[in-house]
């Protein structure tokens, strides 16, 4: 094991922006720039060191910023490049670092490199796509698109196909040609020489596809992943981008890769002795799969056990090696509480995750509303859905046989759109969001008892926890760089683990039951040694290594 090299990326904590549902600052019912940079005090009052945008470039935002119609230029609806400016200059002046999300796996099909593409062979931006001849009336093989459905999309006039991973209008940039990745490298320049400090590399893992494009072993969805994720120039690539890019800059880098695995990532962020790492940290989803299989909507019971394996795993595996990237919310995921804790129990168990997850070795990401302790929304009717992966998954659920009142029932828990709603400021109108008379989307009804206003009068709300928990970290480098020991990792109610750097020591006990449970100190712990530091309960220490723990209660006990 190597000795922890310390890093500013290792000691920030990072909030994620997906801005349409933030904050609308011109009244138009759609969160902008304008808006972001009115938070910038309340970003910065939470503790955090850095903001990620999700993809705010110009778009035809069929999937909401992740299909870029140009790299170099804000979305209308959320502003221009000067209101991006202000928001960077805004952020650096309070100390605050900007990290942007690069999205080079695919464009849109408004790209000006795919209009161009369309022209014909002879066009040098065709060679920018994966397209194909046909092999007489099907497609070139039998890939599936992450979002359900086919990955290949027939162009009559060209008589050829192209191929998209996600959606239809997300066409695949193709990599193996040298003048996109020198797009791409151009693309990052553009923005770390305006100030940027850094990027989130969106499914950067799929960006290298195998020679020849060979079918996959057939699945309903996805079909083919063993041929486009992690592909045979991937590593090649990264460490061109690194080596003529990056690596001339201060900068950061954390890379978005379905299913990845410790030992996948090593290949990417080890950091240990004669290793040359070509990213900083890499985002997984396997602890995503606590409560369902493959994708969200094959909804299974919450599972600690698998949570617990899983983070467990991440943290043992990585340490000394590379850096882990730890959240529970984004863009991408229905809210935490209504999916790994309880809405009965909101407050006890929103505080009770943050601790779980934040105190784990790691840069730590919380997504904008988590930190109040958003809830899932659950709209009952498809039409109420503007996500396309959720259109698509209904589809190819139907095609299954499935009736219409369980695919709903899966999307009302499982969709992306429930991590979407606006942010909700305080029990006003609209939640104060928009002074618009329609935002965008839907504002979950709770926001009248969940807002910001009402929190930040709390002393004892979610949003002041996080404070406390995040002034903790910056406090301590035991929760920083301290290593990890998982305790009675057969409970299927109590997360319990230690943390031990510099003579240190640090007990963490999460319980995820809604009933009391008894703890007893692990082994070689005295806790009336210890002091209790955080708690979402009253902070009563009895001195005594057997107690009875609240629902959802934790605690988290430092020793010197």
């Amino acid at each position: 094991m190597s000795e922890i090299k310390k890093a500013w990326y290792k000691e920030m904590s990072v909030y994620q922006i997906w801005t349409r549902s933030f904050c609308d600052g011109n009244g138009d019912g759609i969160g902008d720039l304008k808006g972001v940079l009115s938070k910038l005090d309340y970003i910065k009052s939470l503790g955090v060191d850095a903001i990620w945008f999700s993809p705010i470039y110009a778009s035809p935002q069929k999937d909401y910023g992740y299909d870029i119609s140009d790299y170099r230029d804000i979305a209308p609806e959320y502003g221009t490049l000067e209101d991006f400016k202000a928001v960077l200059d805004g952020a650096h002046e309070r100390g605050l670092k900007v990290i942007m999300d690069l999205v080079v796996n695919h464009t849109s099909d408004q790209h000006k490199w795919f209009k161009e593409s369309l022209k014909g062979a002879d066009n040098p931006y065709h060679d920018y796509y994966i397209w194909r001849k046909g092999k007489g009336k099907n497609p070139p093989n039998n890939w599936k698109s992450t979002f359900p459905g086919p990955a290949w999309e027939y162009n009559e006039e060209l008589d050829e196909y192209y191929l998209h991973l996600f959606a239809v209008e997300q066409p695949d940039l193709n990599m193996d040609n040298p003048a996109v990745r020198n797009e791409v490298k151009d693309i990052m320049r553009f923005w770390l020489d305006m100030g940027v400090d850094g990027f989130r590399e969106d499914v950067i893992t799929y960006i290298s596809k195998r020679e020849g494009l060979p079918n996959g072993f057939p699945l309903p969805v996805a079909c083919g992943m063993e041929h486009f994720t992690c592909g045979p120039h991937l590593h090649e690539y990264l460490s061109e981008f690194n080596d003529e890019v990056l690596s001339q800059y201060d900068c950061m880098t954390v890379g978005e890769a379905p299913m990845m695995t410790p030992d996948t990532a090593l290949k990417f962020i080890d950091e240990s002795e004669g290793k040359k790492p070509v990213l900083n940290m890499m985002f997984n989803f396997q602890h995503m799969e606590a409560d369902c299989m493959i994708t969200n909507f094959i909804v299974t019971k919450f599972n600690l056990k698998k949570l617990k394996k899983v983070m467990t795993t991440w943290q043992t595996k990585l340490y000394g090696k590379g850096w882990n990237a730890l959240y529970l919310e984004n863009h991408d995921q229905p809210r935490i509480i209504s999916r790994f804790g309880s809405e009965k129990f909101r407050v006890e168990s929103g505080k009770m995750l943050a601790t779980m997850y934040i105190c784990q070795s790691g840069t730590p990401f919380i997504y904008q509303g988590q930190e109040i302790g958003m809830t899932s929304i659950r709209l009952p009717n498809l039409s109420m859905y503007k996500d396309v992966a959720t259109h698509n998954t209904y589809d190819i659920f139907k095609k299954f046989g499935f009736p219409h009142e369980n695919i709903m029932k899966r999307a009302m828990y499982a969709s992306r759109d429930n991590g979407r709603t606006p942010v909700q400021w305080s029990d006003k109108k609209n939640a104060g969001f928009t002074t618009a008379d329609e935002p965008w989307f839907y504002i979950n009804p709770n926001y009248t008892e969940v807002n910001v206003e009402q929190a930040e009068n709390d002393p004892n709300s979610i949003l002041n926890y996080y404070r406390k928990l995040l002034k903790f970290r910056k406090e301590n480098e035991i929760v920083i760089y301290g290593d990890f020991k998982e305790h009675f990792h057969d409970s299927d109610k109590l997360y319990v683990y230690e943390r031990n750097y510099e003579g240190k020591r640090m007990l963490v006990v999460c319980s995820f039951s809604d009933t009391i449970e008894r703890f007893t100190a692990p082994k070689g712990f005295d806790l009336a040694k210890g002091k209790v530091v955080l708690g979402n309960y009253d902070e009563l220490n009895s001195g005594f290594d057997s107690f009875n723990l609240r629902p959802y209660e934790t605690k988290v006990f430092l020793f010197d």
